[in-house]
């Protein structure tokens, strides 16, 4: 940890749009551009160090890098995999064997962010109680059964925190908490969905045989979910550590997907700062 940094990122970006976003729906390249302002502008006072991966990018995307992330210490690495899979083991890989924080930081390219975002989690990731952070309050907490269960708040600054079951790839922790729950991560890379991988480390849901009967009947994906879970994390589930992942309950990033805004933020406002 020699060079002191606060927190290693490793940013991966593909040069097609996915889900369909708010802004942008038919422009992935203006998108990555509002998203990485809001990114670098996040980070404002921030020591970090950033690898990029740029998965099958033309040139124009690493000069949206160079411009953007000019006052930072990065680096661009290519690849033309063209696999969401296969560029999360490279994030993995470079967090786990980095020496530059023991905070580390997974980014994916349709995050928008607001500009308190990364001094908040920074903040609160320094608490014994925390092992994992997402940005995104994602509205699924509030629509979707799976998320229904009675949860831990803390409130740190202006922000209230509360322990949620799952999130998406985009998340902080601690060098320590990923090594431990390395072969966890790994089964994202063998076609685990993000939602199994994190009801296993929550274990939120997957121990419950009745949600399972429940779920067969009324909500198929959460079966879905717990079968994947099963699958590919037994050990996880039977006999591993159960983690804890926060959640502002109020978002300090978006997901740029229509069908999941994060509730309470005039997101058009916040992208207008940045047109």
């Amino acid at each position: 940890m020699s060079k002191g940094y606060d927190i290693t990122i490793v940013y991966r970006i593909y040069p097609k749009v996915s889900k369909v976003p708010p802004i942008f729906s038919d422009d992935k390249y203006k998108l990555s551009e509002l998203c990485l302002k809001s990114f670098a502008n996040s980070l404002s006072g921030i020591s970090a160090k950033i690898y990029v991966i740029l998965d099958d990018c033309p040139k124009s995307y690493e000069d949206l890098f160079e411009v953007n992330l000019s006052s930072f210490d990065y680096e661009l690495i290519r690849t033309e995999v063209r696999s969401n899979q296969e560029t999360f083991g490279m994030q993995l890989d470079l967090l786990i064997n980095q020496g530059s924080s023991e905070i580390v930081y997974f980014a994916e390219d349709d995050y928008f962010y607001l500009p308190n975002a990364f001094n908040e989690m920074l903040s609160f990731i320094k608490n014994d109680n925390v092992d994992f952070i997402s940005p995104f309050d994602h509205l699924d907490y509030y629509t979707l059964d799976l998320h229904n269960f009675e949860t831990e708040e803390v409130k740190s600054g202006k922000i209230l925190w509360k322990v949620r079951g799952s999130t998406t790839m985009t998340f902080m922790t601690k060098k320590n908490k990923l090594i431990e729950a390395r072969k966890v991560f790994e089964t994202y890379i063998k076609k685990n969905d993000d939602a199994s991988l994190w009801f296993s480390l929550s274990k939120k849901r997957m121990l419950n045989p009745i949600k399972f009967i429940y779920y067969i009947l009324k909500y198929f994906p959460g079966v879905k979910f717990m079968i994947k879970s099963w699958i590919h994390t037994p050990m996880q589930l039977l006999f591993g550590k159960k983690y804890k992942l926060w959640v502002p309950s109020k978002s300090l990033a978006l997901h740029l997907d229509n069908q999941t805004m994060a509730p309470g933020i005039d997101w058009d406002e916040e992208f207008k700062k940045y047109l």
